[in-house]
Order: structure tokens, then C-alpha cells, then sequence
């Protein structure tokens, strides 16, 4: 368990890039860890955690938030629209809206049941063919159909492809954030948390690090 240095890690960070000290928030990605790994961390007094399935946030994370306060859950992995009401009620933001059909079932689903999470958009900077994301070219507008949807989409995500130089993709999602007047910047994982940071990030995404390799796919 290395929590607390990975915030100290993080807080370095900040401070040679000239950020205010706990401007970059720490998402424990805690998805397929056991629970007693998990149970540690909400003990060391984290909580903000991530999870990419739907499914086994449902299974694993009601009873902690019952017995936990102030737990944070966001949801970094991808969101299929058959689960977008069940994500709704479970997640407090969401960093993957990737598509158009996806935007549109949040924006019924925010209207029928009368709130939303907040959304980040997932850019796919490495233009690959097997990844979710919208294109670099095609973000701003995007960006303003799901606004024009009165979504609440208050950043960007992305997942640098992994045999490429993460700062060139971090650079890009900063520029699309910042002329779109986006304040959130979700990017940078255990092995690049600190160059995403440099470059603006206000969320990373560590869980390796936290926890351990993880015990399944």
C-alpha cells in the first residue's frame, strides 16, 4: 500500500509545476481489487475512488458507502447506454461520454429523473481505431451538441496510446479544454501522473500504484 506516497508524489507535482496545493484531485482506481485492499484505503481515509464497470461498482460499493462518509465514486470506464440510469445513481461524475447516443440517453435520463452527473468527455488524442473517444477534430462540436443538451460536461478525459510520448496527448487535451472553456482536465495514470500534472491535469487516475497489481482483467 503506497497511499500516501502517491499523494506526497502528487503534491510534489503540483508544487514544481506552480499548481495551488490540492488543485490535482487523486482517483483510487479500485476497480477488480479485492475489498479488503479497498477497505484499506477508505480506512487511510481516501474517497475519491474510480471503478470501469458498471456492474461490479453495484456489487461492491453500497455497502461501503454506508458505512464510509463522504465516498466520491467516478466512473472512467466505458459506459454502455443500457446502464446509463444505473450509472447515473451510482457515480458522482462520469469521464467517459464518448458518442453521440450516449449523450442522448444521459440528457432523457438526466430530464426523467432530475439531476446529472458530471460528464467529462473522452477524446481519443491517439486516433485508434479500438479505442473509445471522440476524434481531436471532431470535440468542439461535440462538446457543444452535448451542451446544447444541457448536459453538465465540465472536462475531458483521455488515454495516451501506450507506445507514444504522453505529454504530446496531454498538450492536445489541455488546448481542447482550455477554447472550450473546460475546467476539468481528467489524465495521467501510475506511470505518467506527474508529466499529466505539469501539463494541467486536475484529476489522476492511479491504481496500480495504491493497491497493488490488480488480481483480474
Amino acid at each position: 500500500m503506497a497511499l500516501a506516497e502517491i499523494q506526497d508524489a502528487v503534491a510534489k507535482a503540483e508544487t514544481k509545476a506552480g499548481r495551488a496545493p490540492g488543485s490535482v484531485r487523486l482517483i483510487a482506481v479500485s476497480k477488480v481489487q479485492p475489498l479488503e485492499r479497498v477497505e484499506a484505503v477508505l480506512e487511510q481515509g481516501h474517497r475519491l475512488f474510480g471503478e470501469n464497470r458498471v456492474q461490479e461498482a453495484q456489487g461492491k460499493w453500497p455497502d461501503f458507502t454506508s458505512r464510509y462518509d463522504g465516498v466520491e465514486l467516478h466512473l472512467i470506464g466505458p459506459l454502455q447506454s443500457n446502464k446509463a440510469r444505473t450509472a447515473m445513481e451510482l457515480f458522482e461524475t462520469i469521464h467517459t461520454l464518448d458518442r453521440p447516443k450516449l449523450a442522448t440517453t444521459l440528457a432523457r435520463l438526466a430530464q426523467e429523473m432530475g439531476k446529472c452527473p458530471e460528464l467529462m468527455i473522452q477524446v481519443n488524442t491517439g486516433e485508434e481505431p479500438q479505442k473509445a473517444g471522440i476524434l481531436p477534430a471532431d470535440a468542439d462540436g461535440f462538446i457543444a451538441e452535448a451542451r446544447a443538451l444541457d448536459l453538465p460536461v465540465t472536462g475531458l478525459m483521455c488515454i495516451p496510446p501506450v507506445e507514444e510520448e504522453p505529454a504530446l496527448h496531454f498538450a492536445l487535451l489541455a488546448k481542447i479544454a482550455e477554447r472550450n472553456g473546460l475546467r476539468e482536465l481528467s489524465m495521467g495514470m501510475s506511470s505518467d501522473f506527474e508529466t499529466a500534472i505539469a501539463l494541467g491535469a486536475t484529476y489522476v487516475r492511479v491504481g496500480s500504484a495504491i493497491f497493488g497489481e490488480r488480481s483480474a482483467v
